[in-house]
């Protein structure tokens, strides 16, 4: 999901026709791998094993009734959506269940052509994948061949939005502006920002219960996925996991090798053990720092346009005075420093981010008070929109922190992250406090699975951007290595997150070639950079927004 800038700050800016046919006409059960029923020491083994089996059986017989889509859904008519019952517990498959909601839309083209679900997760953890049937309803030219072959299938993950939203604080208080600015003065300001952390575990634990708590971990959702493909008909799985949805992809790789069909990951969460999740975000923050500064400097180059400065160096300056100038008096009263991270951080996320950020940016300094206020600032009248954000940032909470041990200790928390801020000082604090509730979390950290165990995994496509700042480049590769047969294509030059959304022929005719024919390269391929963003007087960020919410969302 996209990050806030600081705990509980407002969001913002906030993938073979003839062997279908036989492939889908078999039972759409199947049993757990060798390595599921022996299980490997981290509470994934043969109790969850079995679970899972059941509960893709149960699925299987009562498949998924279809209906029109409520309308507080925002989605389009033609869209069918319903529900998938899991177990809370996969230890425990017949005891408490939950609800996941799911949508779908059917394959444009003919029977003959079909080749089954296509199955999409965002990122996150905590994004929702209920949008991304309207890529074919809006027409999407990425996706046209591809939406002829598949169906393509969206849904909420356990925990987020239609399928038992768990929640960790009061969503108007989430959203309440300014924050706290994350770049602490003096001990003073990290004793708060550690009480607000602790206070936050609390309230997960609190609000969402720790029976339910417990239970949020990805390879819950690896399993809860197993489920939809079983409930959906389907023998085996073709799935789209973009961001964090690239490691539940890992996850399910390992956990049932033998159920897949095709996967695509894209902007690729490094899956080692060592990385999930402290490590990872540590990374993150120094790519972010080399993201930001592409960003800044392609601001430079656009100086006649944007009149911020000339040089790097002059747009980085115009940047710290903006944070230094809205600590000391918030922008409207309600945009200080954090606020200003969850605005400009969207650059380094996103290209299509880059001119509409600047833009703000240029107006604002032009006088223009209103229009970064309502980028960065938050909408209290969207209770809504203020319950999605609030919902977003408990799931990346509860499955980061549920997932995998994190330091207890504040003295290492402290360490790392004054270091890292000496060189990398965008993301490094805002970071650091977003998952600082995992230090006193309230409910057993799991061991992560060691992903790349499984054997009779097909071959995977892994798809990854040079530059990514939200999932560093090196985590393509790590995946690569532990997907025996997998391919890797690199976007050389590049730092946009979530490849496959971009058009880029090198990419898209590849993505296309692997999906539909199940073709892949006989070596790792390297694809020149999609096209830089251009500045458009007719851009405009609230537009952007509108067109980005589709996008992945990470970790």
């Amino acid at each position: 999901m996209i990050r806030k800038a600081a705990l509980g700050a407002a969001a913002a800016i906030a993938a073979s026709a003839t062997l279908a046919g036989a492939l889908y006409a078999s039972s759409a059960t199947a049993q757990p791998t060798q390595q599921e029923q022996s299980g490997n020491g981290n509470g994934n083994g043969r109790a969850e094993a079995r679970g899972a089996a059941i509960a893709a059986a149960s699925a299987a017989k009562k498949g998924i009734d279809w209906q029109t889509c409520p309308e507080d859904w925002g989605l389009d008519p033609k869209i069918q959506c319903g529900y998938v019952t899991v177990p809370l517990d996969y230890a425990k498959p017949h005891g408490k269940k939950i609800k996941l909601a799911v949508d779908r839309i059917g394959n444009t083209g003919t029977k003959k052509e079909r080749q089954g679900a296509l199955v999409y997760n965002p990122g996150g953890p905590g994004g929702s994948g209920l949008r991304f049937p309207l890529r074919v309803t809006t027409g999407n030219p990425l996706w046209k061949n591809v939406s002829k072959a598949y169906d393509f299938v969206g849904f909420d993950p356990r925990g987020v939005g239609k399928s038992a939203a768990i929640s960790c604080m009061d969503p108007q208080e989430f959203v309440k502006a300014p924050k706290a600015d994350p770049v602490p003065d003096d001990e003073a300001d990290k004793s708060a920002q550690r009480k607000l952390a602790a206070e936050y575990a609390d309230g997960c634990k609190e609000r969402t219960g720790a029976a339910k708590l417990q239970q949020m971990t990805t390879p819950n959702t690896a399993r809860d996925l197993d489920v939809i493909r079983a409930a959906l008909g389907e023998r085996k799985l073709n799935f789209l996991g973009v961001s964090y949805g690239t490691y539940l992809g890992a996850v399910y790789g390992t956990l049932f090798p033998s159920h897949v069909r095709r996967m695509i990951t894209d902007s690729v969460v490094n899956p080692s053990r060592e990385k999930i999740w402290y490590q990872a975000n540590l990374d993150q923050d120094v790519a972010f720092e080399t993201r930001w500064n592409d960003w800044t400097a392609w601001v430079a180059k656009h100086h006649d346009v944007y009149g911020i400065g000339d040089t790097q160096a002059k747009v980085q300056k115009a940047w710290e005075d903006l944070r230094a100038a809205a600590k000391k008096e918030p922008i409207g009263g309600v945009v200080g420093p954090a606020e200003l991270l969850g605005l400009f951080q969207g650059a380094p996320y996103y290209d299509s981010s880059w001119a509409p950020v600047a833009e703000v940016w240029a107006a604002y300094r032009k006088g223009d008070e209103k229009a970064m206020v309502e980028a960065a600032g938050p909408d209290m009248s969207d209770t809504a929109g203020n319950a999605s954000s609030e919902n977003g940032n408990a799931v990346y909470t509860a499955v980061e922190c549920t997932d995998a041990k994190w330091p207890r200790d504040w003295a290492t928390w402290d360490r790392d992250n004054t270091e890292l801020h000496k060189k990398h000082p965008f993301l490094t604090w805002s970071n650091a406090w977003l998952n600082l509730p995992c230090a006193t979390w309230g409910v057993k950290q799991r061991t992560p699975v060691e992903v790349g165990t499984g054997k009779g995994l097909p071959p995977v496509l892994i798809v990854q951007s040079e530059r990514d700042a939200a999932t560093p480049y090196e985590g393509g590769v790590e995946l690569h290595k532990r997907f025996k047969g997998s391919r890797l294509i690199t976007e050389k030059d590049a730092g946009s997150h979530g490849v496959t959304g971009l058009e880029n022929e090198c990419i898209n005719k590849r993505v296309d070639a692997y999906l539909l024919k199940g073709e892949l390269d006989s070596a790792d391929v390297t694809c020149a950079p999609h096209a830089t963003p251009t500045p458009s007087k007719a851009t405009t960020l609230k537009r952007d927004q509108a067109a980005a919410q589709d996008l992945p969302r990470v970790p």
